[in-house]
C-alpha cells in the first residue's frame, strides 16, 4: 500500500502564500491521480485540486487562479502552491492518491494524515 507524508501547513495572514508537499512511498503499485482535499470545521471534505500522471489538472472553482498543483512522477511527490490565501481557505488539507496494485490490478485510494492551514490576521 501507499504511505503518504504531508508537510507545509501553518498559519498565514490573508493574502499570503503557503506550499504544501506530499510524498508517497511504498511498492507494488502505480499511482494515477494525486491530489489535495480539504475539510473545514463543520463541513464535508471537498476537492481542492488533482493532477493525473499525464499532467492534467482539476481545480475547485473556489481556488482557481490562486492554487497551483504540480507533481514529480519520478519521486511520487505532489505539491500545492497556495497564493492569495483567504480566511475561507482555512481547513485541514489532506493528500490523496489513487493507485493500482500490480498484483491484483485493483484500484485503491490512500489518504495522508492531514495538515492544518489557518488563514487569519
Amino acid at each position: 500500500q501507499v504511505q503518504l507524508v504531508e508537510s507545509g501547513g501553518g498559519l498565514v495572514q490573508p493574502g499570503g502564500s503557503l506550499r504544501l508537499s506530499c510524498a508517497a512511498s511504498g511498492s507494488g503499485f502505480s499511482i494515477n491521480v494525486m491530489g489535495w482535499y480539504r475539510q473545514a470545521p463543520g463541513k464535508q471534505r471537498e476537492l481542492a485540486a488533482t493532477i493525473t500522471s499525464g499532467g492534467s489538472t482539476n481545480y475547485a472553482d473556489s481556488v482557481k487562479g490562486r492554487f497551483t498543483i504540480s507533481r514529480d512522477n519520478a519521486k511520487n511527490t505532489v505539491n500545492l502552491q497556495m497564493n492569495s490565501l483567504k480566511p475561507e481557505d482555512t481547513a485541514v488539507y489532506y493528500c490523496n492518491v489513487r493507485a493500482r496494485d500490480y498484483d491484483s490490478w485493483v484500484d485503491f485510494a490512500s489518504w495522508g494524515q492531514g495538515t492544518q492551514v489557518t488563514v487569519s490576521s
